[in-house]
């Protein structure tokens, strides 16, 4: 019976953890590029009461093991890369994925981040994001207005005039789940992430939008559906505490 109870709590934990989850993608549902994540998990070792093939089983082995698990805990928190929904903004600095890739931008202390958050703003030449990260490799200083901007498919930006302001460049990693997040729509590379690779937009399926936006790929459908059976979860869980602990108040009154 106690070992029941820890076993619960442990489920009871893991849905906590389920639910922390679901409510940031939910949190998210309209955040520019956001990447929904989920929960998985594993069951924890097992006790054994008796082995198979053990000299307790019967002389002709048809009695099989018994044994207790002990619960359950989450392994691992896992971003998933599906591509969101593509909106038409008509604003000529709103940019969208549309396919594989990041874009990269210069933190404050010089490194490099990783994004899909393609909402651009000008700034003395200077493209940022939303959160003010600026985008490498491209500089529209001069530019008469940024409604004369132009960018292709392929990440050229140029303007009416034909000037060239440079390229966009997008990159990619053998493994995207394997980036760490930091905030504001915001990766870094890391030793699961694999080394960052520049992608050529003229020999892989993806391409550039100017005037749309790529929105989180979060399903707000989806995500209550989950929440209402992380929720009965941790309901069943609860109710085993409860059941266990009132098997607990029958033994000890047994003695009366």
């Amino acid at each position: 019976m106690i070992t029941g109870m820890y076993s619960a709590a442990t489920g009871m934990n893991a849905q906590q953890h389920k639910l922390d989850t679901i409510s940031n993608n939910l949190a998210n549902v309209d955040t520019t590029g956001f990447k929904k994540s989920r929960n998985e998990f594993a069951d924890l070792f097992y006790v054994y009461a008796k082995q198979t093939g053990s000299p307790e089983s019967d002389i002709n082995g048809s009695e099989g093991p018994v044994y207790t698990g002990l619960g359950v805990r989450e392994v691992r928190t896992t971003r998933l890369y599906t591509q969101g929904n593509i909106e038409k903004t008509d604003r000529p600095l709103d940019v969208a994925i549309n396919g594989q890739g990041f874009f990269r931008v210069i933190l404050d202390n010089g490194g490099p981040a990783y994004t899909r958050d393609g909402a651009f703003h000008e700034k003395d030449g200077t493209l940022y994001t939303s959160a003010g990260h600026a985008l490498d490799g491209v500089s529209v200083d001069g530019v008469a207005s940024v409604y004369d901007l132009i960018i292709t498919q392929d990440g050229f930006v140029t303007d009416s005039a034909g000037v060239n302001y440079g390229q966009i460049a997008l990159y990619d990693f053998t493994n995207p789940e394997g980036l760490k997040s930091i905030g504001d729509n915001l990766f870094l590379e890391s030793d699961q992430s694999g080394e960052v690779n520049a992608l050529n937009l003229g020999l892989v399926n993806t391409t550039l939008a100017q005037g749309f936006l790529e929105k989180s790929n979060v399903n707000a459908v989806q995500e209550m559906v989950n929440m209402i059976s992380a929720q009965r979860a941790y309901e069943l869980n609860s109710k085993s505490i409860t059941t266990a602990d009132n098997m607990l108040q029958t033994v000890n009154g047994l003695k009366r």
